[in-house]
């Protein structure tokens, strides 16, 4: 099989490694099949997409919304290097399935637009399929109505020009999309469990998120949802894509 790309974006290597460890468990992939490449740390360089069965993005603290003062260099040496593969991935149908920042670098091509507006505070919420959703050959495996964690500061405004609405939460119109039959992003976390997701509420305690008093209600709420079916999302894209 042709391995699976994994490109990380976190500069904590604990909550890297957490990221990563979480999608290898739940793709049921072995470290040789998603090999990771940590942005942050390095160009990326070309990427040969035959080489690969598909591209998985992490999640990270980089906003695309962000004022462009704002950005380090490195934010902004990232976000030139994702458009540019998420433009060839596109144009390619090539596999792809970005968690959370993949909003930002898919949602804004093709007319999107990615913006401050439906922000959600860190937890858990219901997640809603859409009629297209539910016919879907990834998210399909998921029921109508189903629990994820998530927690961003931006999101889809406007939809690309012939992307597919996948799924919605009651505050968030656009929680997860495709473009083509291949390309896929969502704004909730299909890789978090409630540990995981209370070791980022940590780690990202000085980004602006949530006040410094509600840490550990936060950690709290997240230990007593029940979020079980997202994950299932990592396996099924492996089971689609997996190639020779």
């Amino acid at each position: 099989m042709r391995p699976f790309l994994f490109l990380g974006t976190r500069a904590e290597d604990d909550v890297a490694q957490q990221e990563y460890d979480a999608v290898l468990a739940g793709s049921g992939l072995h470290p040789d099949e998603l090999v990771r490449v940590r942005l942050e740390a390095a160009p990326l360089g070309w990427v040969e997409l035959d080489d690969w069965s598909g591209i998985i993005l992490g999640g990270g603290p980089f906003n695309v919304s962000d004022p462009d003062e704002a950005k380090s260099g490195v934010q902004h040496r990232v976000e030139a290097e994702l458009g540019d593969l998420a433009l060839r991935v596109v144009e390619n149908d090539f596999p792809f399935l970005g968690a959370c920042y993949g909003i930002g670098v898919v949602g804004t091509l093709a007319g999107g637009i990615v913006d401050r507006t439906y922000g959600e505070p860190i937890g858990a919420l219901p997640v809603r399929l859409s009629a297209d959703g539910a016919e879907d050959p990834l998210f399909g495996i998921l029921p109508e109505v189903f629990a994820a964690y998530l927690g961003h500061k931006e999101a889809v405004a406007r939809l690309p020009e012939n992307a597919v609405l996948l799924a919605s939460t009651d505050t968030c119109p656009v929680h997860a999309f495709r473009i083509g039959r291949n390309v896929y992003a969502t704004q909730f976390h299909p890789e978090l469990d409630a540990a995981a997701l209370g070791d980022r509420v940590d780690a990202y305690s000085a980004h602006g998120y949530y006040e410094p008093h509600e840490r550990e209600s936060l950690k709290a709420a997240a230990r007593e949802a029940m979020v079980t079916e997202p994950v299932r999302l990592l396996a099924r894209f492996v089971e689609l894509h997996a190639r020779s």
